[in-house]
């Protein structure tokens, strides 16, 4: 039997914003874009890694409640979910690539711990890291 992990969720506010962030600003490219009434199934997928997804969900019915969904949002804008992480092999040069591309970064490349890293946030306030592969 083989098991694997295809989908990681994130929240976001705005999936149209967040689709423009991780397809213009990180490169990721439309995986999967379907509608159910007022429900949107939206992942994107990074072009290097063909075989999984990242999920930009809105927290709202039927998935949650709506005070859950408030409660949610509210915790993704403060900053307050785990980071995620975007490893590269140049970290000095995808900072400033995705700089060019609009991306605001909160920590400029950094050496610490054998390697470099940076950090920003997409527009709903998930933070990332981008890691420089050892």
């Amino acid at each position: 039997m083989t098991q694997a992990v295809q989908v990681i969720g994130i929240y976001v506010h705005d999936q149209d914003e967040a689709l423009q962030f991780y397809v213009n600003g990180l490169g990721f490219g439309v995986h999967t874009d379907a509608r159910n009434g007022d429900y949107r199934w939206l992942t994107v997928q990074h072009p290097d890694q063909p075989g999984f997804q990242l999920g930009l969900f809105r927290p709202q019915p039927p998935t949650v409640d709506e005070v859950t969904a408030k409660t949610l949002l509210e915790a993704v804008a403060k900053g307050s979910m785990p980071p995620l992480v975007l490893v590269v092999d140049d970290c000095q040069a995808a900072y400033h690539a995705m700089q060019a591309r609009g991306v605001e970064f909160t920590q400029i490349p950094i050496a610490r711990y054998g390697s470099v890293d940076a950090s920003f946030r997409d527009p709903s306030g998930n933070g990332w890291k981008l890691v420089q592969a050892r």
